[in-house]
């Protein structure tokens, strides 16, 4: 059976729970992507132009930080990732940790949470990102 880890990043909790339950169908390990400054609400209010994601979701070169070191994937056969979707795309977390790890040769797979955007345009950019990151 092939060992999967699935890395997700999630500010309100609905892609954690979508990864968890995706973890026990699978038995898959879980590895958490936190950024290394929290986001508070403000920063996470759409409807302020200001805000920190919206800044960071308009800047092409963003790329917000995270915690710790992620995980070493050569055991891996699969890896799935898991993200909100933000202004139709993956946050900008995601592109830095993507640009961080190496899936040459993995069975990639990814899934998003939104509360009203639809996944074609995510879909779209992380699937680029994935390409890079082969």
């Amino acid at each position: 059976m092939a060992k999967t880890i699935i890395l997700y990043f999630s500010k309100t909790g609905t892609t954690e729970k979508v990864a968890e339950v995706i973890a026990s169908k699978l038995g898959a390990d879980v590895y958490q992507i936190v950024e290394a400054v929290p986001y508070t609400n403000a920063d996470l209010n759409w409807n302020n132009p200001t805000s920190r994601a919206n800044i960071e979701q308009g800047d092409e070169s963003a790329r917000p930080t995270y915690k710790g070191e992620l995980p070493d994937l050569t055991s891996y056969d699969q890896v799935i990732i898991g993200h909100p979707i933000w202004w139709g795309r993956p946050p900008r977390i995601i592109q830095t940790v993507m640009e961080n790890l190496n899936l040459a040769g993995k069975r990639v797979a990814t899934f998003a949470t939104s509360g009203g955007s639809t996944y074609s345009e995510a879909q779209a950019v992380i699937d680029q990102m994935v390409k890079n990151s082969a």
